[in-house]
């Protein structure tokens, strides 16, 4: 693993100490590793829902009726 120095304002770094203490994690380093998974993954999301909509934006409007769409989802739907 990088070994790294942060700075941290005191706000956040009361936060970290008091996760510690509260046994959510064993360590800073296990809690900044966990945050940066977490914005990892959350950017990750952000990047496939960006697509969809882009995807949805190019196929143009639909002539269907709601009720029409609405059977169509169903339809798909693995129940």
């Amino acid at each position: 693993m990088t070994r790294q120095s942060i700075s941290l304002t005191k706000k956040n770094d009361e936060w970290l100490k008091n996760q510690i203490s509260e046994d959510e994690f064993n360590s800073k380093s296990e809690a900044i590793n966990y945050l940066i998974k977490q914005a990892r993954s959350q950017e990750e999301y952000y990047d496939f829902v960006r697509v969809k909509i882009e995807k949805g934006e190019k196929s143009g409007f639909s002539q269907k009726t709601k009720d029409e769409l609405l059977d169509e989802i169903k339809g798909n739907l693995k129940l």
